[in-house]
């Protein structure tokens, strides 16, 4: 189902929009207070068990944010004005008391956040209560006001709306619910956030859950301690131009705004290169991990379990080969997995086939989801491009067919097809009545390497032809996360190589989509207390867990487009994925069963996907916001790569120095300016702050040591120890290391 809808007054409404209605009409509402930022005036008024923040442009109409509702009304209002931006508010009514907590602002864009907090009377059931915001036309009328909704909430990602009010140009509003801070609330009532935020107008915004009033647990589900109900951020734009890509621009720059607004959880130090050691130890010597066909070995897809295919191989040779590169010599896994690619090579189809020939009866040898045609040849071109040429044979009389794929479904493909003739066996996935919208992305990285390695022009306009026909999707762009992220850095790459502004604009369409799919909140409900969601992305647009492969391999992209980047990517964009990237690298860390409780774990695994080893340094492929257990889909060996990539991009070797430098963003530059003394250029946002560690090398003693910023003030230490130092620098700019 598309989320872009436009709207107007002529749909049904609730009681709830008229009777807001007939108080804004009738001059029924209690002003109690007012404030004003930039080009707002905020009205904060009562009315009938409703104390709403009306939040008007001059002449441009506005928006009423429902901030209490307390069937009965109130038998007390209080306001205390802290300053001229924030303001405080007790109210009083039979159900108890609301605190209402209001604070506005920003340079470039306004934005109000209200936090709404409810202590009982007594041990009581919450009350249905209806949905938050009402765009208003210029006389005050929510059923006069019409617009455009561009995205809503999907499952349990992120709680926002982001739409445009058109008549009159009130602009762009995003509404972003910050259901962190509701954790209190959803486990005291036992629900979740699930597609919370959405509506239909004009009634949008935030939809409390409330408990199943038929549970025969009802009274385990009463609030008896304070709770906070809602804490929204609405962020404002006066422009709202309906293109797509002006669009997701102004979105990625709101989600920034918002972003800066919230309380970020801490990110813990992780040691990949220890993780990335036990994985290859367990690849190499665990039965569960390889099984052996034609001579040569391959790699389980799970746990002893699944057949080996061309995806699974390629991915695990691409980040052993990432090893290898970083520790300065091969891997004797890479030669050893490479050796038996050849028979995945179909040389009557002139392409690569997912099984190998022997596959069993019970899988069709000749299906193929779309993005598993492409996915190996992605990263045969990383080989290729570091010069290995097998890997460029096998990609170069392979991608021909590819192309032909391309051009039979006209650079929109299904989501799965029979390799011999295409032949379509699924179409469009169920629940939103599309294909495999983002394969364009990952189809355009694979020809911008073909291009690279030949000069073959026609491998450029292949990549160009597959973005353009993406264009129009909008926030529909997403079906899988990672292959989102290869289609940004798809964008950015063609930028670079014709100059055509376009493209640039194009990557911030899927940076969009991408974002819109994020959880950027931190659950505590169930299980999911013993693992971190903050900013992990649901690997398709309807699945309902994060997976592992999608994390690092958005994160391997992502390093991608920001190395393709400069000084005229939008600050939120770069801000957004530098966070996301910062927060893979602790979040990861919990797919791995040993890090988690024998509780966490599910005891049984979907069919044919094995079982769950906690002793083996493989990941799980699924974690839960809603708190269920980990692990139901499988534990993934073809996700194992995940140690070694973030591994390879977090932890820099120094020359001579006791230890090896840690950073959780990715560094720009590093330049040796003396014999005990480096500098330090990072990538990150430019209001966030990364994290820097000196890990003591082995059989080394860590000296003593310092940084410094480029303007000269010195960094304290936060952590000390005998085999660690941490430090807490600028994410964006230089920072000096120095050491004895």
């Amino acid at each position: 189902m598309s989320d872009v809808r436009s709207c107007g007054a002529d749909g049904p409404v609730s009681p709830y929009a008229l009777a807001l209605r007939e108080a804004l009409q009738a001059k029924g509402m209690k002003k109690i207070a007012q404030f004003a930022d930039g080009a707002l005036t905020m009205d904060l008024a009562a009315s009938m068990g409703s104390l709403w923040a009306l939040i008007r442009r001059g002449k441009k109409g506005g928006l009423a944010h429902r901030l209490v509702y307390a069937p009965g009304g109130f038998t007390d209002v209080k306001a205390e004005t802290r300053s001229a931006t924030s303001m405080r508010i007790s109210i009083k009514s039979a159900l108890g008391d609301h605190g209402v907590k209001l604070s506005s602002g920003g340079d470039a864009l306004e934005f109000l956040r209200a936090t709404v907090t409810f202590k009982p009377a007594r041990s009581a059931l919450i009350p249905f209560q209806p949905r938050d915001l009402y765009p208003l036309d210029a006389s005050d009328d929510p059923l006069g006001a019409a617009g455009t909704v561009e995205a809503v909430q999907r499952g349990l990602n992120s709680g926002l709306v982001y739409f445009r009010v058109e008549e009159p140009a009130f602009g762009n509003v995003l509404y972003f619910q910050n259901f962190t801070s509701l954790n209190g609330y959803y486990l005291a009532t036992e629900t979740t956030p699930e597609s919370s935020v959405g509506g239909v107008w004009p009634e949008l915004g935030h939809l409390l859950p409330i408990p199943d009033l038929d549970s025969p647990s009802l009274a385990d589900a009463a609030v008896t301690n304070e709770v906070t109900l809602s804490d929204a951020i609405l962020v404002f734009r006066h422009e709202a131009p309906p293109h797509e890509r002006e669009s997701a621009r102004q979105f990625l720059q709101m989600l920034g705004v918002a972003y800066k607004q919230l309380d970020l959880p801490h990110s813990e130090y992780r040691n990949w290169v220890e993780r990335s050691e036990r994985t290859l130890r367990d690849l190499d010597e665990a039965p569960e991990a390889t099984i052996r066909h034609y001579g040569r070995r391959y790699v389980h897809p799970y746990t002893a379990a699944e057949y080996p295919d061309i995806m699974v191989q390629m991915s695990l040779i691409a980040a052993i080969h990432s090893w290898g590169k970083w520790r300065g010599e091969p891997h004797p896994l890479e030669t050893e997995l490479k050796a038996g690619l050849d028979k995945f090579y179909d040389p009557e189809l002139r392409t690569l086939r997912r099984y190998l020939p022997n596959v069993g009866d019970d899988k069709d040898a000749d299906a193929v989801d779309s993005w598993y045609l492409y996915h190996p040849m992605l990263n045969l071109g990383l080989l290729a491009l570091d010069g290995d040429e097998p890997a460029r044979d096998l990609l170069l009389k392979s991608i021909d067919y590819g192309i032909k794929a391309a051009h039979h479904f006209d650079y929109r493909w299904p989501v799965q097809y029979k390799i011999t003739d295409f032949a379509i066996i699924t179409e469009v996935a169920e629940v939103d009545g599309r294909g495999q919208t983002d394969v364009g992305g990952i189809y355009a990285w694979v020809m911008l390497q073909a291009f690279e390695l030949t000069d073959d022009k026609r491998f450029l306009d292949e990549a160009r032809a597959a973005i353009d026909a993406a264009m129009g999707l909008r926030f529909n762009i997403n079906y899988q996360a990672n292959l989102t992220a290869w289609g940004a850095a798809a964008c950015m790459r063609l930028w670079r190589i014709t100059n055509e502004k376009v493209y640039l604009e194009q990557s911030y369409v899927y940076l969009g989509s991408f974002f819109h799919n994020c959880e950027i909140w931190e659950s505590e409900i169930g299980l999911a207390r013993h693992y971190s969601n903050f900013l992990g992305v649901t690997c398709l647009q309807d699945a309902p867990y994060m997976a592992i492969y999608e994390c690092f391999d958005s994160f391997t992209a992502f390093e991608r487009y920001l190395d393709d980047s400069g000084p005229d990517l939008e600050p939120a964009a770069r801000m957004l994925i530098a966070e996301y990237c910062k927060y893979a690298l602790d979040r990861a860390w919990y797919y791995y069963p040993d890090a988690l409780p024998a509780e966490a774990l599910a005891q049984k695994q979907r069919e044919s996907n094995g079982h769950i080893d906690p002793t083996l340094s493989f990941p799980l492929e699924d974690l839960y916001a809603d708190g269920q257990p980990a692990g139901q889909v499988g534990q993934e060996i073809y996700g194992a790569g995940a140690a070694l990539i973030f591994a390879t991009r977090a932890f820099h070797s120094v020359e001579g120095a006791p230890f090896l430098l840690f950073c959780d963003h990715f560094v720009r530059s590093m330049e040796r300016t003396g014999d005990r003394s480096l500098s330090v250029t990072l990538d990150g946002g430019e209001t966030c702050f990364a994290r820097v560690s000196l890990v003591r090398a082995k059989r080394r003693k860590l000296t003593k040591s310092s940084i410094s910023t480029a303007g000269g003030d010195g960094v304290r230490a936060h952590h000390a120890s005998d085999d660690r130092v941490d430090f807490r620098v600028p994410a964006n700019g230089r920072f000096i290391l120095t050491w004895d």
